[in-house]
């Protein structure tokens, strides 16, 4: 018995099942219509609609909350950073302030930086040069010295180890610590005007440059000159008595190489604009300082 079915309808099965054979790697029967429909459903977006997903988290506000702490945390450490404390003088808790130009002219205040290696005998010939002609003694060490032991001081720890290792205390801290201690000192005596010798600095070309940019230019440098071996024979026998955490041959040694590869590049620069004062300190303290006064008069005159 034979079934006829009409070529037509016989003609559109064989078109669909080509159709479903060339699009689909499996038969269509395998997937459940529900699948269909979803797959129908998502095929023009990653995501379904809204309404099927009421619970739906919405990340935006958080990263909106993340983006206003971020600002105020960066605004905070700005306003932070205008209040520092400067380090010692009378003012240790005012703003930091940006100035123009140096805080000092040449022609109300002169200022002769002191140079030597360590144990050339700076501090002597200051000593002497105060109680002879009245200048105002500035050594950068002892107010190094006096700032890492002041109570409350954020930069003690610091210096402390700067110096027990014979370093270089990072400039913007010596430069503040002597422009606090020129102003303390034109305002005990009322002054306006005067003259400053700035013993043991600069010791590196960036203290010199900071220096005369932000505080006063220097009319002299004047240089002790010393073989290292008397001066580590002057410092060993001063270690015995001063107390200094440097007083002692590995910190000596050390200071001697600092110096030498830092702050002579500092003689060499101002010897080169003719104002290097040069004087031998191996003889006695009393002799050095004849020479020292002989050696000035002729720069700056003779009731310098």
């Amino acid at each position: 018995m034979s079934i006829r079915m009409p070529i037509s309808r016989l003609a559109g099965r064989l078109s669909h099942t080509q159709r479903s054979i060339s699009t689909r790697p499996r038969p269509a029967t395998t997937i459940p219509r529900a699948a269909r429909q979803q797959y129908q459903q998502r095929s023009y977006s990653s995501e379904p609609p809204r309404a099927n997903n009421p619970n739906k988290v919405k990340f935006w506000p958080f990263f909106a909350i993340i983006g206003l702490g971020s600002a105020g945390y960066i605004g905070l450490v700005n306003r932070r950073k205008d209040t520092a404390p400067a380090p010692g003088g009378s003012h240790p808790n005012t703003p930091a302030t940006e100035v123009a130009g140096p805080v000092f002219s040449p022609n109300d205040v002169t200022v002769l930086f002191v140079l030597g290696g360590p144990g050339a005998g700076k501090g002597t010939q200051c000593a002497k040069l105060v109680e002879k002609h009245g200048f105002t003694h500035l050594s950068a060490g002892d107010l190094l010295r006096a700032e890492q032991d002041r109570p409350g001081s954020q930069f003690g720890d610091l210096i402390r180890d700067y110096i027990k290792n014979g370093l270089i205390v990072p400039m913007e801290v010596t430069v503040k610590l002597l422009e606090n201690a020129m102003v303390d000192a034109l305002k005990a005596k009322g002054a306006t005007k005067g003259r400053f010798l700035i013993d043991g600095f600069p010791r590196k070309l960036d203290q010199a440059y900071k220096f005369e940019d932000t505080v006063c230019p220097a009319k002299l440098v004047l240089f002790f000159d010393c073989p290292e071996k008397v001066m580590e024979e002057r410092l060993l026998e001063r270690g015995k008595t001063s107390g200094r955490a440097d007083d002692n041959a590995e910190s000596i040694r050390k200071r001697f190489r600092v110096f030498v590869e830092t702050s002579m590049p500092v003689v060499d620069y101002y010897e080169k604009q003719g104002k290097v004062v040069k004087v031998e300190a191996v003889t006695s303290p009393d002799d050095v300082f004849s020479t020292t006064q002989k050696r000035l008069r002729e720069r700056l005159g003779a009731d310098f």
